[in-house]
């Protein structure tokens, strides 16, 4: 089955770990992720905050080549590219003002025709749990895993609508799926500081001191995340967390992807698992091929 898949910036960056391990499980369950031909940036966070019209229009120019190559869905994996593409559908199906503005920049019409859907929704809904279930080959029976979902990835419901803004589970449905026990935890869908990261990394220091905390009083093995700058934040921030607080933690911060994985039998090469400055590979060793 040929999947229309849009990696975003990131994936193609310090996110590479997500892309390898995407392709990996998509490869294993018989999906074949076909990277939008021709694809641009999204805007990211930054670009609504700068013009509401570039922020629509960016990508907006990624649903139309998707309509272009006659893909009537694109699936989306970084939180924050999902959020974007699937908001600006939105925006332009309940602003005919704004459509209009997008669809003179864009020299076509608003591409209102293709469906926008996260990696995980792909898993749950296309693919499904049961047949998900059916291709484990090594359970991941007794991780414990505290499930991140972040800001972005089910926020605002009314536009996201796959998954529950204040408790969802379809990240912790799909790990479960694979054998892994996901705890209950608070942080599930609080702020890591996302890009303050640079400008402001004091908050960003203090945001995921609490996350790990609650996270390892929650008796979580690793943090299981579907954003590559939550991802970044919770792996490379853990050093001035100890250097600033004092407190360490040594909690790895891994791609669902990177567990399923796991699950399906793929090794630690194929999914990037070196990646990360907290090396979650003498915790995962006994999944470990």
């Amino acid at each position: 089955m040929s999947v229309a898949f849009y990696p975003g910036c990131s994936l193609h960056g310090t996110g590479n770990d997500y892309a390898q391990s995407a392709h990996a499980v998509c490869q294993r369950l018989g999906l074949d992720l076909t990277e939008l031909e021709g694809w641009t940036c999204c805007g990211s966070t930054p670009a609504h905050n700068t013009s509401a019209l570039l922020s629509v229009a960016l990508s907006a120019q990624n649903l139309r080549l998707a309509s272009d190559q006659q893909r009537d869905s694109l699936v989306v994996a970084c939180a924050a590219c999902f959020n974007r593409l699937r908001s600006a559908r939105h925006e332009m199906a309940h602003d005919e003002v704004l459509r209009g503005r997008v669809e003179h920049v864009l020299e076509a019409p608003a591409p209102l025709d293709v469906r926008v859907d996260h990696l995980l929704e792909l898993l749950l809904d296309t693919y499904g749990l049961d047949a998900l279930a059916a291709r484990v080959r090594r359970p991941l029976t007794g991780l414990k895993v505290a499930c991140y979902y972040g800001c972005l990835l089910v926020r605002p419901p009314e536009v996201m609508a796959f998954d529950d803004a204040e408790h969802p589970t379809s990240m912790d449905r799909v790990l479960a799926a694979c054998g892994a026990e996901t705890v209950d935890w608070p942080g599930k869908t609080e702020c890591c500081g996302a890009n303050l990261s640079l400008s402001r990394s004091d908050i960003v220091v203090s945001l995921v001191d609490r996350l790990l905390d609650q996270a390892k009083r929650a008796g979580a093995d690793v943090v299981a995340v579907a954003c590559p700058l939550c991802q970044a934040n919770l792996d490379v921030r853990q050093t001035d967390v100890t250097a600033q607080t004092g407190h360490r933690y040594d909690l790895p911060a891994v791609y669902f992807t990177q567990l399923v994985g796991l699950a399906l039998g793929a090794g630690a090469d194929e999914l990037g698992l070196d990646k990360s400055f907290v090396d979650s590979r003498p915790t995962l060793a006994g999944w470990l091929s």
